[in-house]
């Protein structure tokens, strides 16, 4: 991907977080807004309280998505690999509803992330214990699909049983997915696992390239297969994991971002893991945007608006490889 395109879009991302500071049910002035940021002024508590945590988790967990799905494409050659594929997000979700079902959330507002990062885990581990016994791809995508799937079963039997309607109603307003109400603790909090996970998804861009020429070409070229598969593992687990523990369960961005990418920085996968980063982050701020523009009685859920985009999208997609075809 050329230099200014990469410019470009990060400059893209930049104004929508921008965007999503200024724009609120209170209607503020950029100099309100700026003096906010820095603790000055009436306004300092409503922009540091509710619109930065809000505007900055945005940026985190979309660019998470869009470059976890962009290593996920590349390490198992499927694109319609995506985070939820590992079982990431169905085991973080069951941990975080979990919290909900026995009232840990009310009692100790921190143990909602907390578990929702720890179901995250599970899998996780699972996952890295078979990619150092079998180099192959097949079986950890396969092991993927049941965990994911067993995690969605433990989730809903939790909402089958879950005590009251309160319970029920909080549970799927939280798996629907949004970043509404959060507060610079949750990002502090979620913070750390994000920005290591970064760090080891953007490593395995070389890695990703090799193995586009098939896995005994890789390794001839020194890539260690096992250890590849470790290091994209803990990156998805720690940055998609992070971020479902702090906003509920979010789609589409995964699957539909590095499609988009591709039209411009090409079909290496290495090269397409920070643009996916930053189109990821662009993207879900411009849907948190759609959730405030939107009227209506309630606030949309955030994970909704990413379905009715995303959906539609990732079919145009389809019918435009067709037609390529």
């Amino acid at each position: 991907m050329r230099f200014t395109g990469l410019a470009a879009l990060g400059a893209a991302a930049l104004a929508a977080f921008g965007l999503s500071l200024f724009w609120g049910a209170l209607p503020l002035p950029p100099n309100v807004i700026l003096s906010g940021l820095f603790g000055q002024g009436e306004a300092a508590l409503i922009v540091q309280e509710i619109r930065l945590p809000r505007a900055a988790l945005t940026l985190l967990i979309g660019g998470s998505l869009g470059l976890s799905g962009a290593a996920l494409q590349g390490l198992l050659r499927n694109p319609l690999a995506e985070p939820g594929l590992l079982g990431v997000s169905s085991w973080a979700a069951l941990g975080a509803v979990i919290a909900l079902y026995f009232g840990f959330s009310v009692e100790v507002p921190v143990s909602l992330p907390v578990a929702a990062l720890l179901g995250a885990a599970i899998p996780s581990l699972a996952l890295l214990s078979l990619a150092q016994r079998d180099a192959r791809t097949g079986p950890m995508i396969l092991a993927g699909i049941a965990l994911s799937s067993f995690g969605g079963a433990l989730t809903a039997l939790m909402l089958n049983l879950a005590p009251n309607p309160y319970a029920i109603s909080e549970m799927v307003l939280w798996l629907l997915g949004s970043v509404r109400d959060r507060s610079l603790d949750d990002l502090a909090l979620v913070l750390p696992f994000i920005l290591v996970g970064w760090a080891l998804l953007l490593s395995c861009a070389r890695d990703l390239d090799a193995l586009t020429l098939g896995e005994e070409a890789a390794a001839s070229l020194g890539v260690r297969l096992p250890w590849l598969k470790a290091r994209l593992i803990a990156g998805v687990c720690l940055s998609v994991g992070a971020s479902v523990a702090v906003a509920g369960s979010i789609g589409f961005i995964g699957l539909v971002v590095p499609h988009l990418i591709r039209w411009i920085a090409g079909p290496s996968p290495g090269a397409a893991l920070l643009p996916s980063l930053i189109g990821g982050a662009l993207l879900l701020t411009l849907a948190d945007l759609t959730v405030r523009i939107i009227p209506s009685s309630g606030e949309l859920q955030l994970g909704v608006v990413t379905a009715l985009i995303g959906a539609p999208a990732f079919i145009a997609l389809l019918w435009r490889y067709r037609s390529e075809a």
